[in-house]
């Protein structure tokens, strides 16, 4: 079971936090406090970190600072009312792997969860698979039912995308910021919407089941049949 750390000084926001994330089959410790996390994190195991910027003690800035200085290598997702340019850059630019602006959805946190847990960074696969589709890292060849796919530069970063992220729904804003590395906008939402339905179109083009599915509201997700 992941074991995540939750910092968020709002005791009811902390309370549903908690809960919700204990109902989505996570172990869940969680401070109020910037000055209680890295004694916490030296002598706890976590998989991962949901860190509020506004807090008591040392702010977020200041302790996600502090954990990447200390060593700590695993996932940490911001979770702020700041919704600033400059302050998502500056948390980005800190090491935090994600950033999620209040009010927020519980799914599309869970998601962000999902997809950051379950990258590897190290000693990754280089076949990736889903139902009857193939990816070939090493050699870039992708097939279905043994047929060749022909994709560009761009549609093959986004197909790997979502293979590593299979089964899991991915929103828009996470593609574009992990594989255009772009900041999040309205233009950018329709290139990946763009890039999804070319995609769907060579991986169907004989006849094959779809396999990227749309999360109403959220975003994508590349099911395993």
């Amino acid at each position: 079971m992941p074991r995540l750390l939750v910092i968020e000084d709002q005791r009811k926001l902390l309370q549903s936090l908690k809960r919700g994330l204990e109902q989505a089959g996570y172990e869940v410790a969680a401070v109020s406090n910037g000055d209680d996390v890295l004694p916490l994190v030296r002598s706890d195991q976590f998989d991962g970190v949901i860190l509020d910027l506004m807090l008591p003690g040392q702010d977020g800035f200041t302790v996600l600072r502090e954990l990447r200085r200390a060593g700590f290598p695993l996932p940490v997702l911001i979770l702020t009312a700041r919704d600033g340019i400059d302050d998502r850059v500056q948390g980005l630019d800190l090491g935090a792997d994600d950033y999620l602006v209040k009010p927020f959805a519980m799914p599309e946190l869970l998601a962000r969860l999902r997809a950051r847990l379950r990258r590897e960074p190290v000693g990754r696969e280089t076949v990736l698979h889903a139902s009857d589709l193939e990816m070939d890292l090493v050699t870039r060849k992708i097939t279905r039912s043994g047929a060749a796919i022909e994709l560009t530069r761009r549609e093959f970063e986004l197909l790997e995308y979502l293979l590593y992220n299979k089964n899991s729904t991915v929103t828009r804003e996470m593609i574009a910021r992990d594989v255009w590395k772009e900041t999040w906008g309205s233009t950018l939402t329709n290139v990946v919407d763009v890039y999804i339905k070319v995609l769907r179109k060579k991986m169907e083009a004989d006849g094959g089941a779809r396999l990227i599915q749309t999360v109403r509201g959220l975003g994508y997700a590349l099911r395993d049949e």
